[in-house]
Parts: C-alpha cells; sequence; structure tokens
C-alpha cells in the first residue's frame, strides 16, 4: 500500500511540476533558454 502512494504522490508532483512550468508567465524564460544553445556569442562571466 504504501508503495502505491508514493508513486501516486510522485505523478501528482510530476503533474504539478509540468503545470506550473507551462504556465504563460515562464513562456519568455523558456524561450531565451531554448535559444541558449544556439546562441554563437561567447559569454564569459
Amino acid at each position: 500500500m504504501v508503495p502505491g502512494l508514493i508513486t501516486a504522490a510522485l505523478l501528482l508532483l510530476f503533474v504539478a511540476g509540468c503545470i506550473w512550468l507551462w504556465l504563460p508567465r515562464h513562456a519568455r524564460a523558456l524561450e531565451e533558454a531554448a535559444k541558449l544553445p544556439l546562441d554563437d556569442e561567447e559569454k564569459t562571466p
């Protein structure tokens, strides 16, 4: 019974994280992160 509850809790946590990540207020940050590998500029700290 306990393993089933842990699995259900982790599934709910995963679904909640996916929903939170795809909220419109995160769209700008997601777009910037998606373009990072294509950025040709070298950024040094």
